[in-house]
């Protein structure tokens, strides 16, 4: 795979997932969902000042230290796949280290520069040591909501493709609601899950070089 390959899809993942999110931030109030498909396929918009899933850390020192490490990583990912290009790694690996390479590069820009063009985003409290909602439509503004490093990550693929309760009788949780699939997320993720799922599942095939220095390793 040339370099020009990988620039392609890096930049058609980055494009769309930045498309998706500014639609969603300029036309939905925060929290709130449209139906693309059913019930099991939605817009449902939310702002992820953490990690996956919501995970969150050390308010404002926090968001800049994780802001910090994913453009450390999106620096380190252009020289690795420079290099992995040159020696000429499968196509296949190449392939799923640029969708990890654009989903945090995606990610990336709406960490370092939604604070500064979005007017309204959640902002941290330190009083109540977590992140406040607001209520409105945002627009693109000069006077934005946060400082560069500080914005949130915009989130809106939500499919929760089956709804119910466990059992009464079900161990620890019976009788709770119970829903799959039940995370929120966006275009940049699904590339980063993609690429480290499909590199876990088929990796005999996309480590040639692995798999030849173990068998090499066996034979002697």
């Amino acid at each position: 795979m040339k370099k020009i390959h990988v620039i392609v899809i890096v930049f058609l993942i980055v494009l769309f997932d930045q498309l998706l999110k500014f639609y969603v931030k300029l036309n939905f109030p925060l929290n709130t969902s449209h139906k693309v498909i059913g019930e099991w396929f939605q817009l449902y918009f939310v702002e992820n000042p953490g990690m996956a899933y919501g995970w969150k850390f050390g308010g404002n020192w926090g968001k800049m230290v994780l802001t910090i490490f994913r453009l450390g990583a999106v620096i380190f990912g252009v020289f690795y796949i420079g290099r992995i290009i040159r020696e000429k790694y499968s196509n296949g690996f190449i392939f799923c280290a640029s969708l990890i390479f654009a989903g945090a590069l995606g990610n990336l820009i709406d960490s370092c520069f939604y604070g500064l063009i979005f007017d309204k985003g959640m902002i941290y409290s330190a009083q109540f040591n977590d992140y406040n909602n607001y209520e409105g439509l945002a627009i693109l503004s000069g006077n934005g909501y946060a400082s560069f490093f500080h914005g949130n990550v915009v989130d809106m693929l939500y499919f929760p493709i089956i709804k119910g309760h466990f059992p009464s009788w079900f161990p620890g949780w019976g009788g709770e609601e119970f829903e799959f699939f039940r995370p929120i997320f966006n275009i940049a993720d699904a590339a980063i899950s993609g690429g480290v799922i499909t590199l876990i599942v088929f990796q005999k095939r996309l480590f040639p070089k692995v798999a030849e220095d173990d068998a090499s390793s066996a034979s002697a």
